[in-house]
């Protein structure tokens, strides 16, 4: 099999706009018909699961179905959920009547992970309603789940997951608004589909944040390919952003990033050397916001090399940066994964290519 070139991912991030300009809607109608209208209704807890991009686009997601859904909404990693993780059975949702149920996400790109066919069996087991989320037909979670949300995509290419984290994330947003409108009293058909036209029209968004920040992440690589651990950090919806930002990174160019929350890395990486590690600042507008900013500040002050990931009017983070990869509009919290991650792709893709090495390589001693 042929090495995976950098440039692929290059490719790869400016398809997104694409994938979610044409996608939405193909997956919103495959959303509607997943489950019954007494099936939506009966679920008040989801489990996300799934391993790597998979894990990080659960984290991405949590957010909208606790606001949206208002179900208690938990991502672990497969693992986490085989192991550790409680029996789930049938519970009963609190103010409502009857029995609610568990709803289980269990999601794989390529479908085959078997750590996430274990989980879909064993949430099986304890009595919970099961969904595949992959973008691979016929795979083996498909056949072991309950139901399955095909989440393909066009012209598919190899590379350390980019498009196919984008349509993990879009995915679960779209089943949190399904199960939002089927909950809640109040989430109309109207409020729905606004919804959804809020994230489709997202995609032009993406487009003017890709062309401002391009050449901006290829200047940014030589400050990363000299650095010898780089962080990530971001709270909320975005916590999922840093950890999957970080993986490109280790994935792409084999360089060691580690996602962090923004407050326990104020607790605990703002110790560890080397003083100038680069530090992403994940800050879209939203409860963190603020943290953010004060982080940042912080970072500043201890010699650490900033780089803010903001919208580019949010001043006060971006005085103590010492580099801005500017996200153009205005996104809600909830739906902010979708434009916030978009700077990962290109900067591990650029880092790559400065490093002279390949994503996945698995022989690294010459490098």
């Amino acid at each position: 099999m042929e090495p995976i070139q950098p440039e692929v991912m290059v490719r790869q991030v400016e398809a997104l706009s694409t994938d979610l300009r044409t996608r939405t809607d193909l997956f919103t109608n495959r959303v509607s018909t997943l489950l019954s209208p007494a099936e939506w209704e009966s679920i008040d807890t989801v489990i996300l699961t799934g391993n790597g991009d998979s894990h990080h686009a659960a984290c991405a997601a949590e957010m909208a179905f606790e606001t949206f859904a208002e179900v208690t909404c938990e991502p672990l990693s497969a693992w986490r959920f085989l192991r550790y993780s409680p029996p789930l059975g049938r519970r009963t949702g609190e103010g409502r009547t009857g029995e609610g149920r568990a709803l289980v996400i269990a999601t794989s790109a390529s479908g085959g992970t078997k750590g996430v066919v274990q989980a879909i069996e064993r949430a099986k087991a304890d009595g919970a309603l099961t969904v595949a989320l992959t973008g691979t037909p016929g795979s083996a979670v498909t056949r072991a789940a309950d139901r399955f949300l095909l989440v393909d995509l066009e012209h598919p290419e190899r590379s350390p997951g980019i498009r196919t984290y984008q349509a993990s994330v879009l995915g679960m947003l779209l089943i949190a608004l399904q199960l939002a409108e089927a909950r809640r009293a109040d989430s109309s058909e109207t409020v729905a589909a606004s919804l959804r036209r809020e994230l489709s029209g997202l995609a032009d968004t993406m487009d003017a944040t890709t062309k401002a920040i391009k050449e901006r992440c290829a200047r940014l690589a030589e400050v990363i390919a000299k650095a010898p651990v780089v962080t990530m950090v971001g709270s909320g919806p975005n916590h999922g952003t840093a950890q999957y930002g970080a993986a490109k990174l280790a994935e792409a160019a084999g360089v060691f990033a580690a996602g962090q929350d923004l407050e326990e890395w104020s607790h605990v990486e703002r110790f560890a050397y080397p003083v100038d590690m680069p530090v992403f600042v994940i800050a879209p507008p939203g409860r963190s916001q603020q943290r953010a900013a004060r982080l940042a500040e912080q970072a500043s002050r201890l010699g650490r090399h900033v780089i803010a990931v903001v919208d580019g009017n949010e001043m006060d983070l971006i005085a103590h940066a010492d580099a801005v990869l500017p996200v153009h509009g205005t996104v809600r919290e909830e739906f902010s994964p979708l434009l916030y991650h978009l700077f990962a792709g290109y900067t591990a893709s650029y880092t790559a290519q400065r490093l002279e090495r390949l994503p996945f390589q698995a022989d690294r001693s010459s490098s």
